[in-house]
């Protein structure tokens, strides 16, 4: 257990804590959820960061890291679709977030089973970076107001940077998926 495959297993391990937080609807539980997710959000860059500086990147890692992301921006889009945070139109893009999640998240399991690596591409990076922020933002909107405008719009950009980044996943395992078939 290297310290940035244990950075990613706190992230997994915030997840409910956050959940519940939310759930809790009251301002001190959100300030703390907002706190938390942001540790989580951070021990994204982290991890990253540290494995590749101290040469501690491992299967386990490159595996737990991405499931780690989606666990965390799944639960917390389910959460505030429960809970009230997103009204009818941010719903959508959190629709278009979880379905890209999903899809690529199969994408990968059918290549891995064929021995195709898929790479992380630049717009995936931006693309889990703005999510984070859009949900942190979304998280202190209740408590700061004029944050709702800046969470809807950066909600909207990652659904945008979500479906450019899926396209180029599928693009780029389209030549792969076209071999499957024969």
């Amino acid at each position: 257990m290297s310290l940035p495959n244990i950075l990613t297993l706190l992230r997994i391990l915030l997840i409910p804590v956050i959940c519940a937080l939310l759930f809790l609807q009251n301002d001190s539980a959100r300030w703390l959820a907002f706190a938390l997710f942001a540790l989580a959000a951070i021990t994204d860059f982290l991890d990253g960061y540290l494995a590749r500086k101290l040469q501690l990147i491992s299967p386990l890692g490159r595996m737990l890291d991405p499931i780690a992301d989606k666990l965390l921006v799944g639960a917390i889009i389910v959460t505030f679709a429960y809970e009230g945070s997103f009204n009818s139109f941010a719903i959508w893009a959190a629709l278009i977030i979880m379905v890209r999640e999903i899809a690529v998240s199969g994408l990968r399991e059918f290549l891995g089973a064929e021995q195709i690596t898929v790479h992380v591409t630049t717009v995936a990076k931006y693309k889990t970076t703005v999510q984070l922020v859009a949900l942190g933002l979304i998280i202190l909107a209740p408590l700061v107001p004029v944050l709702f405008y800046p969470s809807q719009i950066l909600l909207w950009l990652a659904a945008l940077l979500t479906l450019i980044s899926g396209y180029q996943y599928f693009a780029g395992a389209w030549p792969h998926l076209k071999e499957a078939k024969k």
